[in-house]
Formats: C-alpha cells, sequence, structure tokens
C-alpha cells in the first residue's frame, strides 16, 4: 500500500523548487519543468523517494538503532522537535555543533555535565554554594539543554542520519559521510541530491511540504519500533515456553528415575520348613 501520493504532495506544495538561477544541475533529474523562472519539481519521483526512504528507515528502526533528525531552518524547527519527539528519536534543531558526530567523545563529556548539574540540584550540593554560583550554573544547564537536551540519550553515534535541507546543513552531511553513517535528506532544486545517500526531492522551504513528509517518516520509524517490540514480546514468550517444555521434561525424566530406583514393596517372607528328623 502507498503512504503518499501526487495529489497529497501537490496539495502541500512539494513541487515549487527555486528560481532557475539558483538551481544545481545535478538535480536535472528530479525536474520536470520550468514556469515563470521557477523549477517544478517531478512528484512522480518523490513518491518512489519517499517510499525508500520510510522503509529503509523503517527497518533501521526495527533493528533498534537510533536515527537522527537535523533541522536548524526556521520554517522546520518546531515540526522537527514535535513530532521526532513523539518517537523518541534524537534531534538537533539548534546550531548544528561542529564535531556532532566526528568528535562525539567530546559531545557526551558535554552532555555528561548536564547529568552532573541535576545531580548536584538533588544532592544539596547547590545550598552550599554562593548565590551567584548557582545561577552561573543554572544560567549553563539551561545553554546546555538548549543546545544538547534534544540529544541526551543518544550514547553512541546514530546510525542514520535525516536533514531537512540538506545545502544549510553541509557539516552535518559532511560529518555523516565521513563515518559512512548513512543519510536521507529533503533536496530542493538548489542542492545537490548525490550528497546524500537517500534523496528525496521536494520543497524544503514550506512548512506544509516539511510537515507532510516528516509525518509520513515519523509514521514509519514509529511502525518500525512497534514491530520491533512485537517481536521482542513474542521471541520472549517463545523463551517461556521452551523453559516452561524443560522444566516439565526435567520433572518427568526425575520422577521416572526415583521410580526406578526406588526399593520394592517389603512383602510377607516366605516360611522354610527345615526336614524333620528321622
Amino acid at each position: 500500500m502507498a503512504i503518499t501520493s501526487f495529489n497529497e504532495l501537490l496539495e502541500v506544495g512539494a513541487h515549487f523548487g527555486h528560481m532557475r538561477s539558483k538551481w544545481n544541475p545535478a538535480m536535472a533529474p528530479y525536474i520536470f519543468a520550468e514556469k515563470n523562472g521557477i523549477h517544478i519539481i517531478d512528484l512522480n519521483k518523490t513518491v518512489v523517494k519517499i517510499e525508500e526512504s520510510a522503509n529503509a528507515l523503517k527497518q533501521i528502526a526495527r533493528s533498534g538503532k537510533k536515527i537522527l533528525f537535523v533541522a536548524t531552518k526556521k520554517q522546520a524547527k518546531e515540526i522537527v522537535a514535535e513530532k521526532v519527539k513523539a518517537i523518541g528519536m534524537p534531534y538537533v534543531t539548534e546550531r548544528w555543533p561542529g564535531g556532532m558526530l566526528t568528535n562525539f567523545a567530546t559531545i557526551r563529556k558535554t552532555v555528561r555535565r548536564m547529568a552532573q548539574i541535576d545531580k548536584m540540584t538533588k544532592d544539596g550540593t547547590f545550598d552550599n554554594i554562593s548565590k551567584k554560583e548557582r545561577l552561573n550554573i543554572s544560567r549553563e544547564r539551561a545553554k546546555l539543554e538548549t543546545q544538547f537536551g534534544s540529544i541526551a540519550d543518544l550514547t553512541r553515534l546514530p546510525s542514520a542520519i535525516f536533514i531537512v535541507d540538506v545545502s544549510k546543513e553541509n557539516i552535518a552531511v559532511a560529518e555523516a559521510k565521513k563515518l559512512n553513517i548513512p543519510s536521507f535528506g529533503i533536496v530542493d532544486t538548489n542542492s545537490n541530491p548525490n550528497s546524500v545517500d537517500f534523496a528525496i526531492p521536494a520543497n524544503d522551504d514550506a512548512s506544509t511540504s516539511i510537515a507532510y513528509i516528516l509525518d509520513i517518516i515519523c509514521k514509519s520509524v514509529a511502525e518500525g519500533l512497534s514491530e520491533r517490540k512485537q517481536d521482542k514480546d513474542a521471541q520472549e514468550a517463545d523463551e517461556k515456553e521452551e523453559i516452561i517444555e524443560k522444566e516439565g521434561a526435567t520433572k518427568y525424566s526425575s520422577a521416572k528415575d526415583n521410580e526406578e530406583k526406588a526399593p520394592a514393596k517389603k512383602g510377607a517372607r516366605k516360611r522354610t520348613t527345615t526336614p524333620a528328623r528321622k
């Protein structure tokens, strides 16, 4: 069953590209026509690419791996934060911190600093420091939360990265490529579709277009997570059943052995008569 359609993409304005003067020649295969100096994206190809990306991300989620979503442009920040937070995946909507992927160990230290501050507030350390120090630490915590709060649960490198506007997030694209992390992205006519592994040709400026595509992607990821849970529950049920069967077989074998080893019931002794003396 198709997860999207030509008409739905048309309604959200996913077909509008950039002006011809700003186009990237690598996008030529995905451009349907030009109208009033603006390129029109071929939505038939967009449908195919969305389904390819959604299926691939679904499998990644089903395997239990993390997908990092990146969107720092104004019209995409709130959309990504709302939809991605609902499926429990990490995301970056503020400025991309250089070395987020290539220098991940340092980023993790910064994230652990938030945990340290939280611990200070709970164990009473805050009560033993001056008011000025408390204020400075609180400001530090708020700043860290803004920039790194959404990736606090990302304890290892993500297995995939999804980007809104690959041109704007070129540093994230380059880091993912350097580490061979599969990259997915919404690519407009001013961007290079070859910069990511899975390119979705669509309007990456209109909030309606971004929201529609993100909704499809997040639903696919949620399905993958749900199927993973079902697989895990089924596996646990099978293991439990196997344990019960083994215990039953062990009990039966033990009972049989005990029965064989048990001494015979004492019966009446046979009376032996000695022959009478002659």
